[in-house]
């Protein structure tokens, strides 16, 4: 062979493997574009989203389905086996919080204190109550009522049950998981363990409603939230659909846990 062609075959190869380095590039930044599109609460690696700075307000997102995908596989950490959803929001934040562990789990326990929560209803335009009443219970049967959960009682690996009845998706029992509750960091799970039913309609069967809270200890008076709220595929569709809405329960929950009255202004979607 000449010069002239070997020359050419050298350039066309070296071409070649530039287009391809610039092309593999390019896949593995989308791939993990794809990996970080979706929440990621702090286990182990940094959140999405990240936390806002502490005198800022709550950092609320409402993803889509189309962004994170219509099969998005919750994180591990989290315990959820269910793909998918119809609504997913995360709540990040900063607090300032100076009785230690103990006074917030005492928060997380008081579940009679959830009754009277308000919250800003984007349909009616003024403050409406969101959680009409609430009781802690002593097993799985409504008729099993007993007082607030101690933080004594709220220890790591506990199951506590509690009914709820909420304005949207009527009465149902719960199961609160205490996965994690150390002193600088306290993982609380929450899941509906009843058939959901609102005016005689069925709106969420059991394990749709799904609510996980992190919380750790920045410094000694200094917590990070980040918690994710999940409504399943399996969710009646009037439970869905309403983003402002379901942005603006998420916030009167983290408000209502680090202590901030509920229907402080400004709402956070009007």
């Amino acid at each position: 062979m000449s010069t002239a062609p070997r020359r050419k075959t050298i350039v066309r190869t070296q071409t070649w493997n530039r287009t391809w380095l610039v092309f593999s590039a390019i896949l593995l930044c989308q791939a993990h574009s794809y990996a970080q599109s979706g929440p990621q609460p702090p286990c182990g690696m940094e959140p999405v989203p990240t936390y806002p700075a502490l005198d800022d307000s709550a950092a609320v997102k409402s993803w889509s389905r189309s962004v994170v995908g219509s099969d998005w596989r919750p994180p591990e950490c989290t315990g959820w086996t269910a793909t998918g959803f119809t609504t997913l929001v995360t709540t990040v934040a900063r607090f300032p919080h100076t009785s230690g562990v103990d006074g917030l789990l005492r928060h997380f326990g008081a579940i009679s204190e959830l009754a009277g929560m308000r919250y800003w209803s984007t349909t009616h335009k003024q403050w409406k109550t969101l959680i009409v009443d609430a009781h802690a219970l002593s097993g799985l049967q409504t008729n099993q009522r007993r007082d607030d959960f101690t933080p004594d009682e709220m220890r790591e690996g506990k199951v506590l049950y509690f009914e709820q009845v909420d304005n949207l998706s009527g009465k149902g029992i719960y199961a609160m998981h205490i996965l994690v509750a150390s002193a600088d960091r306290i993982v609380i799970e929450v899941e509906n363990v009843s058939t959901m039913h609102f005016l005689f309609v069925t709106v969420s069967p059991p394990g749709e409603m799904q609510s996980i809270y992190f919380l750790d200890r920045e410094s000694e008076n200094v917590w990070r939230y980040y918690a994710m709220m999940r409504i399943g595929k399996n969710a009646n569709q009037t439970m869905t659909g309403n983003e402002s809405s379901a942005i603006n329960r998420a916030v009167a929950f983290y408000r209502s846990q680090v202590g901030i009255p509920t229907d402080q202004e400004p709402p956070a979607a009007r």
